[in-house]
């Protein structure tokens, strides 16, 4: 259980702000339009973001009454049907994904966190040489500078952290972490936006308050773009982790007098204070002002990386006290990025745990085991699109089918009125009445036509290899290594239905019964 309020907002906070809050973000504002894309975003942050928050945070209290943590059963608790338990695979796969590779972008981090304080990549005064810089510790690209061991030690080490932090449980690993590094981000966050804020006027005259115009000003022109639309529907899911299986796991173990219509709401305001607020004061300001609206747009179109990761770095070896702030963007980062990262092991764990009756320390070892297994193939074949794969597939398109199938089971299957009643029970305040049905028609009706429109603009020709997942031609060398990569995705797909299967008949469930409700039990318990 947790152990204190506080304690799972910060989690659930920590576990939504990630990488996408400082990298992803600003660069989607500015290919968006500024305005226009935080327009799109807002409105689908009220109609997206907000019911799915309090739809998965629902979703894992009504599972905890019956102590399932995963999602196989959390859709069996809400359908009591025998495909509910293998819908939920997809809440098992898609963590798992996406926890391997993002434990080593992750790793990224925690690397130019040292290179930062003992100056590795000072002299390097253009992006274009920061991006070589930053692919030669990748292990690819025409420059040597970094060892070949360099990234593997890394990836070894935050996944270390990752696995250590949840090994300890739930108020003793990861609410632990979230009370130190939450803080630890919003101060470096809030410092470094101070220094931003505070730049003299760039070569071009331009300001702080320039490249803060150019994102939040409204541009009504580009709000007939449908593409505007959908990448600000996209960055929704990125920024509140929803679709993961995480929020999920974290409300299972919360009870039915514990409140998660205000508390859901504090964790979605968190996390938009550090995005819109922190995030877009950072990084695209400082890039207007060294390098004028039109550099930031061009290093907008470069990729997230390169903003985090190249120009950056280039910006600090301008500013006093250059290699401390790089610590803190880097640090800030890496805080980010552990938060979320641990979250996604949890609903694994709970698997194991619940389902085979494994010990938690032995889970998250062997979790770690495998995850540094098909790591290192990302780290080995990152330049072939291995990871782009993996990102798409599982950390992109998933998500959204993901989400679709978990709001029609809540907000359908169980039946809107018993959905609503049971968000309110423990409730400190209640929701307003609008958006119960934007819940259940609005919601599941915008997710459907994202889905679609991505299935057919995006999903065929990337699996038909007429487009690479991270953009631009499929490379001919790059096809086996995709299509390797797949394979190991759909292989995890088939041993985890199989586990599920096992589970299954391993513990006697009756799928048209249900399962044991403890809270009731209990109740009952108390009164005898």
């Amino acid at each position: 259980m947790w152990g204190s309020r506080i304690g799972l907002i910060l989690a659930m906070a920590g576990n939504a702000v990630g990488l996408g809050n400082f990298l992803r973000f600003p660069r989607q504002a500015v290919l968006g339009g500024g305005g226009s894309f935080m327009v799109a975003y807002f409105v689908a942050l009220l109609l997206i973001g907000i019911p799915l928050m309090w739809i998965e945070w629902g979703v894992g209290r009504h599972a905890g009454r019956f102590r399932k943590g995963h999602v196989p059963g959390m859709f069996a608790a809400l359908w009591h049907h025998p495909a509910a338990k293998y819908l939920g695979v997809i809440g098992l796969v898609i963590p798992l994904a996406v926890f391997i590779y993002y434990t080593y972008i992750e790793s990224w981090t925690l690397a130019y966190t040292f290179f930062s304080v003992t100056h590795d990549y000072w002299g390097r005064a253009t992006q274009a040489e920061m991006v070589s810089y930053l692919q030669s510790f990748q292990g690819f690209g025409a420059e040597h500078v970094h060892g070949a061991w360099t990234p593997f030690l890394f990836f070894a080490l935050t996944l270390f952290v990752n696995v250590y932090v949840v090994s300890k449980g739930i108020s003793g690993g990861i609410e632990r972490l979230a009370k130190v590094g939450m803080p630890v981000l919003f101060l470096f966050a809030i410092v470094l936006a101070v220094v931003v804020a505070t730049l003299p006027a760039g070569p071009g005259g331009e300001t702080a308050a320039t490249g803060l115009q150019y994102i939040y000003e409204p541009d009504l022109s580009r709000l007939g773009d449908a593409n505007v639309w959908l990448a600000a529907a996209g960055q929704i899911f990125f920024t509140l982790s929803v679709g993961m299986g995480t929020l999920q796991a974290y409300a299972s173990y919360l009870s039915r007098k514990d409140d998660i219509v205000l508390s859901g709401l504090a964790t979605a305001s968190t996390n938009e204070a550090v995005e819109v607020v922190l995030g877009g004061t950072i990084a695209i300001p400082a890039a207007v002002v060294f390098f004028g609206v039109s550099g930031a747009v061009a290093v907008a179109q470069s990729g997230s990386f390169n903003l985090g990761f190249a120009t950056m770095p280039v910006i600090f070896q301008q500013m006093p006290f250059g290699g401390l702030l790089g610590f803190m963007w880097f640090g800030l980062l890496f805080f980010a990025g552990i938060t979320s990262s641990v979250a996604m092991a949890t609903p694994i764990l709970a698997f194991f745990r619940e389902e085979f009756g494994m010990q938690r320390e032995r889970v998250a070892w062997t979790l770690g085991g495998v995850a540094f297994g098909l790591g290192l193939l990302h780290v080995l074949w990152l330049e072939y699109g291995f990871l782009d794969e993996w990102d798409y597939w599982m950390g992109t398109f998933g998500l959204v089918l993901f989400a679709v199938v978990e709001v029609i089971l809540f907000m359908w299957v169980l039946g809107p009125s018993r959905a609503w009643a049971s968000l309110h029970e423990g409730a400190d305040v209640r929701i307003p009445a609008f958006f119960k049905t934007v819940m259940t028609v609005v919601t599941p009706l915008y997710l459907i036509v994202i889905l679609v429109w991505w299935g057919v603009t995006d999903a065929l020709p990337i699996l038909r290899l007429e487009v690479a997942a991270g953009g631009g031609a499929v490379a001919p060398e790059a096809v086996p290594y995709i299509l390797l990569s797949r394979g190991l995705l759909v292989l995890m797909l088939l041993v985890f239905l199989w586990l599920i299967h096992l589970a299954w008949k391993r513990n006697g469930y009756a799928d048209r019964s249900g399962f044991v409700d403890f809270d009731e039990e209990t109740a009952a318990e108390v009164a005898a």
